[in-house]
């Protein structure tokens, strides 16, 4: 999407409705952060159409003066399609909490929290605020398992889930109340409506795999039914993912051939992209030579990048972390987050044995310190003894191989 402006879905009372957001930028020494709205409202729409038709004939809103307004409103109608990743359901948070708190549903907690905050800091929501700052557990969240571990973490949760319960209707209520859905130009409407439907058309035509077999053995999860997105990456075997590190939030593409990663690039260089949008822009006009074009699917990608009809779509768990991770290692096993740390490690092992590289089988091997500590989280064993403190070594050695992921990354 053009410089982070997005769509976002949101289920609330009136169902699931399609919005803009436009994470926090900086314009003049100060920081920003807004949605699609008109001052007292948040404009969203049932329909991505009628969304598509607002942004291209509406001129009075809070986002007309955003830096990159004047491309969203350029962009084809599938652009403005929320991504799996963006679409957050708040009515359904309840229901959520009422499952054990493991990694998947502190996850999706912690995402709708946020967008729910932000939405309270733009719209002025004083209800809102009071609700998520009511009990901690709310701004733990992003902490993931660790947060709410043990005794004390078990009753933080508790706590939550009773201000849930009790109060999550004032935060749903508050938020109908500032929703609003204006009437949208008819001739702009009737044109994104097809070529929205042009664009499942396509995306509903079968497609034959050749040589299934070179996707290697690696199973891609299935996609979310109604997703056709999704179903597209798994059908020709390649998969979007999410980098988040010290240099940003970026987004690009790895397979596996007979079991062995492969990335978006080549000579060990990953080419990674600030957007989703970028990334599709890129394919759909690059004609660089890069080790994906051995993919026998891959031409099924660049066709629908070229025909505007390809969508970033993320599988739950391809989305890497690497942020923040040295400092958590610095404090030991009770401040790492064993998800975020098994991802990231799945994700710096891949790039190196990609790049032909054993830096990160020999610092990982178990015999090095921060082998041990790696091991001992991701594969507990009461027997074992707890690595001890100081960390110094192990957090030198994981900014090491952070480090070298990074310099790996070819920013576009």
């Amino acid at each position: 999407m053009a410089a982070d402006i997005v769509p976002i879905e949101l289920s609330v009372t009136a169902g699931d409705l399609v919005t803009l957001w436009a994470p926090c930028w900086r314009e003049d020494g100060e920081e920003w952060e807004a949605f699609l709205g008109d001052e007292e409202h948040l404009v969203a729409f049932t329909e991505v159409a009628a969304l598509v038709g607002f942004v291209r004939t509406a001129h009075d809103h809070d986002l007309i003066d955003h830096p990159s307004w004047a491309l969203v409103a350029a962009l084809p109608a599938p652009e403005l399609q929320p991504a799996e990743y963006h679409r957050y359901d708040l009515v359904g948070v309840p229901e959520l909490v009422a499952q054990p708190p493991d990694t998947w549903v502190i996850g999706e907690l912690a995402d709708v929290v946020s967008i729910v905050r932000s939405l309270a800091d733009v719209c002025g929501l004083e209800v809102v605020h009071d609700v998520l700052d009511s009990t901690p557990g709310f701004s733990m969240l992003d902490g993931g398992m660790l947060a709410f571990g043990g005794r004390e973490g078990a009753r933080r949760w508790d706590a939550l889930c009773t201000v849930i319960a009790q109060r999550w209707d004032e935060v749903i209520d508050t938020l109908d109340g500032v929703i609003h859905s204006p009437d949208v130009n008819e001739a702009a409407l009737q044109a994104a409506e097809t070529e929205l439907s042009q664009s499942r058309s396509v995306l509903e035509e079968p497609s034959v795999l050749e040589e299934p077999s070179a996707l290697g053995e690696r199973e891609v999860a299935p996609a979310r039914a109604g997703d056709p997105a999704l179903a597209f990456w798994s059908e020709v075997g390649i998969d979007p993912i999410r980098i988040i590190s010290d240099l940003g939030e970026h987004y690009t593409l790895r397979c596996y051939l007979d079991d062995a990663p492969v990335f978006l690039g080549r000579d060990g260089r990953i080419d990674v992209f600030s957007s989703p949008g970028s990334l599709v822009r890129y394919l759909a006009n690059n004609r660089e030579e890069h080790d994906l074009d051995a993919v026998s699917t891959w031409p099924q990608v660049i066709q629908r990048a070229q025909e505007r009809e390809l969508e970033v779509a993320l599988e739950r768990g391809n989305s890497y972390r690497l942020d923040g991770l040295a400092d958590d290692l610095a404090g030991g096993p009770e401040t790492v987050d064993p998800r975020q740390l098994e991802l990231a490690v799945e994700l710096i092992t891949d790039a190196e044995r990609w790049a032909g590289s054993d830096a990160a089988s020999k610092a990982l091997t178990s015999s090095e310190p921060l082998g041990w500590l790696v091991s001992f989280l991701l594969r507990p064993d009461p027997t074992r003894l707890a690595p001890s403190a100081p960390f110094n070594a192990e957090v030198a050695a994981w900014r090491a191989l952070a480090g070298g992921f990074e310099d790996r990354l070819h920013v576009h």
